[in-house]
């Protein structure tokens, strides 16, 4: 079908219709991306229209997949690594002839991913792991190729799973029953191969028979906590309301906030954390208030290759983001014409503001360079 191979979008998809996937990996009744059986096509929600409208795309070239990464069709750190590595198995399905000319297309699709969103380094982490398949597997068939990079990014879906399901039983135990927890941005299922990082450690607690109340910032300019977060948390059952960012403060000033937890897009070396723009603030805020504040994400999130906050590359998106609002498929204008607006993509939380980082390998906490070097070698 010419609509697949172009990205046209599939109809919209009402609450209880099939997904577009057969078996979603994600586990859920929605996914951040998925690949197809055959190993030939990417099925993507655009992230960009909810909650207004819930639309899958099925991609079946790499350049559709870092379009898609780019213009945040698919966000969130682990799903963005998740994205790349099927991104690399479309590109395979493109090239015949020998082990050389395979290796050079597949060097330039991972080049062309790599440049996408600089400070998620599951995006580089990923596109490592398939790079070694690459390698191993450049002399065989054509499709014995693309089957086995189909494998190996499925694995690191199917892993993704599972590491959220880990840390989140690790934090629901720090969420005492009836509490009324932040978080900032969207680090759920959309944002990862499914469950989620932070709102894991939410579904989690819920599993666990806890009564828990979620208070989600709408995150500015894009909105993630207000139109994805309050979306997929209202979709799975969870008590969700959403406040302006704004409202932090105050908020944490009356009592009416007991715990923060959010995502990470890097983790250095010494515990600094890169997430959402908003976030520094709000861990200043938790920490003035006495307010815990934990950090939920899985070990391919943390780069122990970069020493601190300071050395983390922070993203600087288009300044239309900020001087027009998206509403489904339509925008509007909030800025003056000829006013700059900046529009720095994360912030850095250093480590000091932060209790417990939890992945699949176990808690660090305090977090600290030591905790979190401790968890390192616990698994190969």
């Amino acid at each position: 079908m010419s609509s697949i191979g172009g990205g046209t979008p599939i109809p919209t998809l009402k609450t209880g219709r099939a997904h577009p996937h057969p078996e979603p990996l994600s586990g859920s009744l929605f996914s951040a991306a998925e690949l197809m059986p055959g190993d030939r096509h990417v099925v993507m929600l655009d992230q960009r229209l909810l909650p207004r409208i819930e639309r899958y795309e099925i991609f079946s070239r790499v350049e559709q997949v870092a379009d898609a990464i780019s213009t945040m069709k698919v966000r969130g750190a682990p799903a963005i690594g998740i994205a790349a590595a099927y991104g690399l198995v479309l590109a395979a399905g493109f090239i015949e002839g020998s082990r050389e000319r395979f290796l050079e297309s597949m060097q330039t699709a991972d080049k062309l991913l790599r440049r996408t969103r600089p400070t998620a380094v599951n995006l580089a982490w990923a596109l490592d792991r398939m790079a070694r398949t690459v390698a191993r597997i450049a002399g065989e068939a054509p499709i014995q190729r693309v089957l086995a990079l189909g494998a190996e990014a499925r694995a690191i879906h199917s892993e993704d799973v599972a590491a959220c399901r880990a840390m989140g039983a690790l934090g629901a135990a720090n969420v005492r029953d009836g509490a009324t927890v932040l978080t900032h941005c969207n680090a759920g299922a959309l944002a990862t191969g499914g469950y989620g990082t932070a709102l894991g450690v939410i579904r989690a607690a819920r599993d666990a028979g806890k009564k828990i109340r979620v208070l989600s910032a709408e995150t500015r300019p894009l909105l993630q906590g207000a139109r994805l977060t309050a979306w997929e948390l209202h979709k799975d059952g969870i008590q969700v309301e959403t406040i302006t960012d704004s409202m932090v403060a105050s908020f944490m000033a009356r009592g009416l906030i007991d715990q923060v937890i959010v995502g990470a897009d890097r983790v250095a070396r010494n515990g600094d954390v890169a997430n959402k723009i908003g976030t520094y603030g709000v861990a200043c805020l938790a920490q003035l208030h006495g307010i815990p504040f934990d950090v939920a994400a899985p070990w391919s999130t943390v780069d122990l290759a970069c020493p601190s906050g300071a050395d983390i590359p922070i993203e600087q998106r288009g300044e239309r983001e900020v001087s027009h609002v998206s509403i489904g498929e339509s925008e509007v204008q909030i800025m003056p014409d000829g006013v700059r607006a900046h529009n720095p993509s994360f912030d850095v939380t250093p480590f000091r503001l932060i209790r417990a980082l939890y992945t699949e390998r176990g808690t660090a906490s305090p977090l600290t360079a030591e905790t979190l070097a401790r968890l390192a070698p616990s698994l190969p």
